[in-house]
């Protein structure tokens, strides 16, 4: 498998949130979050909808929903839930057959309800970034991802739930004939969402086949793929591969995200320390710079200074709902790295690349010198539009896999680029 260089690493969508609030606690969620009997629709139906007119939708934005729709929990692959999103559309009149849809997987907000980008927004950045893809006429559906909004627990970083609920998004807006959309669709993710995105466009052949994906746009990609030895790939620090090393904030995600959601009948503060404990209640009741700011003031460096001795036996299967089992993508994919992305780290991001060419993936693959793990975003649109409009039209998409070459060290980020923090 590739090395975890980035597995838990979204700090810019943290960083700019859309909605404040105090002391780290919402109210409750809204009741249109809630759906109290069992889910009996096929996967991809639209449950409900209400209008959206928040204050952070991007300046494009002409109609806003919020949607609640179907999908098949990805933690078993056999019963159904209810998962929540929004969609965007442009101002300007649908073009003939319905407009193109962007897919938007977001990064990483926390794994309590409360940090649904369907209720709270997505970051300043997002927000920019969500704007020039309606500017340049495509509707946006965003899925908030199993458990978060939702019953449940949020599987944080785990490919299947995620990939089912940006596929059943899609499925979700495109089967509403009301709203107007082609099934014509090009997936883009950021961070956990360019994992996510990547995990869409591997399942979708086998899981909506009937979808139309053109192609895919993933910066600061969080992935692991295959197999470690078979590929040969290279080995990271531990503080990026192991939950005893990395920050805090994001260990605490993976203990009470992805691994709860892989064994719920854990009792996991049993296996906290006091400072755990006091960082745990933090992530239920705050979102992602919650966390970094409990952490710093309980003076907490690693993610080891929570565990009160051994880690809950579900984290040692971590991997085998995480890692897509090989790099094999139907679709050509760009994927955009900032060299100065401390974040995510530059090396993983390269052996996805080099994984996904050695399995005969078309990937145009963009190295940005000074941006960071944030600033690429939206800068990467100079090069992710020119290749978008190239899939769209059905023509070959550019490669990188004949000369890949390692990135180097982390760079110096530049100060002239708007988001580069």
């Amino acid at each position: 498998m590739i090395p975890k260089s980035f597995l838990f690493l979204s700090v810019a969508a943290s960083l700019t949130l859309g909605t404040a609030h105090a002391a780290g606690v919402l109210a409750p969620l809204p009741p249109f979050y809630e759906w109290s009997e069992p889910v009996s629709a096929a996967p991809g139906t639209m449950l409900r909808t209400e209008k959206l007119t928040e204050s952070w939708l991007p300046p494009a934005t002409g109609k806003a929903l919020r949607i609640l729709y179907s999908s098949t929990n990805g933690l078993n692959n056999t019963e159904k839930t209810a998962v929540s999103g929004y969609i965007l559309f442009p101002r300007s009149a649908p073009p003939k057959g319905g407009w193109p849809l962007v897919s938007w997987e977001h990064g990483t907000v926390g794994f309590a309800d409360q940090c649904a980008p369907s209720r709270r927004g997505p970051s300043k950045r997002d927000q920019a970034y969500l704007n020039a893809w309606l500017e340049k006429g495509f509707a946006v559906v965003a899925t908030d991802y199993q458990g978060l909004g939702t019953e449940g627990v949020h599987p944080y970083l785990l490919y299947r739930p995620e990939a089912y609920s940006a596929l059943d998004a899609a499925r979700a807006v495109i089967g509403d004939r009301s709203l107007d959309i082609q099934n014509r669709i090009v997936l883009i993710g950021q961070s956990q969402g360019a994992g996510a995105a990547l995990a869409a466009a591997w399942e979708y052949p086998h899981y909506a086949p009937q979808l139309h994906i053109v192609g895919g746009v993933l910066t600061g990609l969080v992935t692991a793929i295959g197999d470690k030895e078979r590929n040969g790939q290279t080995s990271v620090d531990q503080h990026y591969t192991t939950i005893l090393k990395m920050d805090p904030a994001f260990a605490m995600l993976r203990l009470a995200g992805s691994d709860q959601a892989i064994a719920p009948q854990t009792d996991l503060p049993a296996y906290l320390s006091e400072k755990g404990k006091a960082l745990y209640k933090t992530a239920n009741e705050g979102c992602l710079h919650d966390l970094f700011n409990q952490a710093k003031a309980l003076d907490i460096h690693e993610g080891g200074e929570l565990i009160k001795s051994d880690l809950p036996p579900s984290d040692a299967k971590f991997n085998t709902y995480f890692d897509l089992p090989d790099g094999h993508v139907t679709i050509p994919l760009f994927v955009g790295t900032g060299l100065s992305d401390n974040m995510a780290g530059t090396n993983g991001q390269y052996e996805a690349v080099k994984t996904l060419c050695q399995a005969g993936t078309s990937v145009v693959w963009y190295k940005y010198p000074g941006l960071t793990h944030s600033g690429t975003v939206n800068y990467a649109l100079q090069d992710s539009w020119p290749f978008v409009q190239g899939v769209m039209a059905g023509r070959p998409a550019p490669s990188s896999c004949h000369d890949l070459a390692e990135p180097g060290p982390i760079q110096t980020p530049r100060t002239d680029v708007k988001f580069n923090n």
